[in-house]
């Protein structure tokens, strides 16, 4: 291996997998990901994941965390339990020895996710009180990069102090999610704004066009909120919509399980299909 690149690709008989060594911080220590990890036997992805982490040891980092291609921005987290039901468009996936290799490295959950799936029509109850001052508006459809840049400026402000954060570009950020702006559909992404016109949360939503260009299932994908009461109004606002355009089924995507978007789903009667988790390792 050689030392110190910020990003090193390792490939050997039936292994692959990168090193990013700016990964983001886990809890103040000075850490490193693994990401983009693929093994055809366990036995030797184990053996090569060692490898990887007793030189980051010696190069005196102090935590790994995996999976993770570098940051959050990007795809992160193994899976851990799943219904075997197909990856939905966007969704991280994990190879079949993932996670027991990670689990014989020693790396152990540090943060948890899930994703739902709900009837829409289920996920629409009572009419939700507005919010004072704010209005929601659907995203004109016009240009891709001024949504994404807009969508920017809020979750960097937003997002800043949550774990694992670690800031990007604008150019990055808009490399990571143009190209999927084919994928768009105006009526399921929504923005909360003030009077003056500002952001006070956003909701983006796709098909799934993982299942094929009749898909019925959206993905209510990411939604935000910076005022009380605006994130409840923009998830009501995209359900009525997805139903609205014929979606019979919605998937919560990404859950945090902590996050107060799990207990909104699970008051709509949401089931659970798959767990996700961040797994890490102190060295």
């Amino acid at each position: 291996m050689s030392v110190n690149p910020a990003v090193e690709t390792i490939h050997q008989d039936g292994i692959g997998f990168s090193i990013y060594r700016e990964a983001p911080s886990w809890d103040g220590r000075k850490t490193a990901s693994i990401g983009q990890f693929a093994c055809e036997e366990p036995e030797a992805g184990t053996k090569a994941l060692a490898d990887a982490i007793a030189a980051l040891k010696a190069e005196g980092f102090q935590a790994v965390i995996g999976p993770m291609d570098g940051d959050t921005w990007h795809s992160y987290r193994a899976v851990v339990e799943s219904d075997g039901s197909a990856p939905f468009l966007m969704e991280p996936m994990s190879g079949p020895h993932d996670l027991a290799v990670f689990s014989a490295a020693g790396f152990e959950p540090i943060a948890q996710y899930l994703s739902t799936k709900v009837k829409t029509a289920d996920a629409i109850g009572d009419t939700v009180p507005p919010v004072e001052g704010i209005s929601l508006h659907n995203w004109d459809g016009k240009s891709p990069e001024a949504f994404f840049g807009e969508v920017y400026d809020f979750s960097v402000a937003g997002f800043a102090r949550n774990a694992f954060y670690k800031p990007i570009t604008r150019e990055q950020f808009l490399s990571l999610y143009t190209p999927y702006a084919e994928y768009f559909k105006r009526e399921l992404i929504f923005f909360a704004r003030r009077p003056d016109g500002s952001l006070a949360g956003f909701v983006f939503g796709l098909p799934d066009y993982g299942q094929g260009p009749d898909t019925r299932t959206a993905i209510l994908k990411t939604y935000a909120s910076a005022v009380p009461g605006a994130g409840h109004m923009l998830a009501d606002a995209f359900h009525r919509s997805a139903l609205e355009l014929g979606y019979d089924t919605t998937i919560h995507a990404l859950i945090h399980e902590s996050n107060s978007s799990r207990k909104r789903s699970d008051l709509h009667g949401a089931h659970e299909f798959r767990r996700y988790a961040l797994l890490g390792l102190t060295l």
